[in-house]
């Protein structure tokens, strides 16, 4: 934004007109993708919400969704203006309008900056709370009958599947928590009797771990059940041998997602301030190539000499009039 105005001929203004048309609708562009990819972002979320500790998370895709909006009415009331410009007539209308719109983009410029700034920052307490509701996912993975959960088996599942992950950390997630309900269990049986009852919070624990947690892509018949009883299968070893099951944890494999969907947010928010600031022309442009009449130098130097001028009659007018106060005062005392 320049400081001091600047002269510019007919064809100078013509071009300066196109350009920051072409930037103001270039940047309405970039306004609708941030929009789009804030409603990406809460889709997201929203799909797998049912796994997150809670909502806070969703403030970077409202805030991107609102900046979205925000952006693509500034900078096409922007182009409309530059559109406008041209035509001495049409631009008097608008003219008024400048320097509210200027303060308001100041003002918009910060909510990218802090837009931005989320979308790296928000990225820990991300993590956080993809870890804590990934544990309270697994522990409720059983919990199909119960309302609020039903759906939770089908997203782990899915998660799992899509994600090629297995528990929160990693498989051996699944080994502290009993993820088969009571009711499939048969308490008549032995077996199932003595595993309940030798486990001190009266769970049913097993070295094995769900479906969705094997790996289509190895040659042998998954194993999930007794993955840690080498005895239990026919040439097995599971402390050498490759297991044919996910090894990477869910949290892991999420927050890689999520951290850089939000990266690559932070980029394009990051560039749309860039884009916003370009707008404006900068004040280095000052010289007479642009119809500005005189170097910054002489500028600055008449106006020191102006000052200089201007202090001395400042200060005999003063001095004049304190001189001429004094007197009276004394005039007043000599004839009481």
């Amino acid at each position: 934004m320049p400081f001091m105005p600047v002269k510019f001929n007919l064809q100078k203004r013509v071009k300066l007109a196109q350009g920051l048309w072409m930037i103001y609708w270039l940047s309405v562009i970039v306004g609708i993708l941030i929009f789009s990819l804030g409603i990406f972002f809460k889709i997201e979320l929203r799909k797998r919400s049912e796994m997150m500790d809670n909502d806070e998370s969703h403030l970077v895709p409202n805030l991107l969704i609102l900046v979205g909006l925000i952006s693509c009415g500034v900078n096409a009331f922007g182009g409309k203006v530059c559109h406008d410009s041209l035509d001495p007539v049409k631009f008097t209308k608008w003219k008024p309008m400048l320097k509210s719109y200027l303060l308001m983009c100041c003002g918009f410029n910060g909510l990218l900056l802090l837009t931005g700034l989320l979308c790296f920052l928000m990225q820990f307490a991300m993590y956080l709370t993809l870890a804590e509701g990934l544990k309270n996912s697994i522990k409720f993975y059983k919990d199909t009958d119960t309302p609020g959960r039903c759906f939770m088996k089908r997203t782990l599942d899915m998660t799992q599947i899509e994600f090629r992950c297995c528990g929160n950390n990693n498989f051996r997630d699944w080994f502290e928590v009993q993820w088969i309900s009571n009711r499939y269990l048969d308490m008549s049986n032995d077996l199932v009797k003595d595993r309940v009852l030798s486990n001190v919070e009266g769970k049913y624990l097993m070295d094995s771990v769900p479906f969705s947690c094997c790996n289509p892509g190895s040659p042998r018949p998954c194993i999930q059940h007794h993955l840690t009883n080498n005895s239990a299968h026919y040439d097995y070893d599971h402390r050498i041998e490759e297991l044919n099951i996910w090894t990477r944890g869910c949290r892991e494999a999420l927050f890689s997602y999520f951290s850089s969907m939000m990266s690559s947010i932070g980029v394009l928010v990051f560039a749309a301030i860039i884009l916003e600031v370009k707008i404006h022309p900068q004040p280095i442009c000052f010289n007479t190539n642009l119809g500005f009449p005189y170097p910054m130098k002489s500028v600055f130097f008449s106006l020191y000499e102006s000052v200089r001028g201007i202090q001395p009659l400042i200060s005999a007018q003063s001095i004049r009039s304190y001189s001429s106060q004094l007197k009276g005062v004394a005039l007043h005392w000599y004839t009481d």
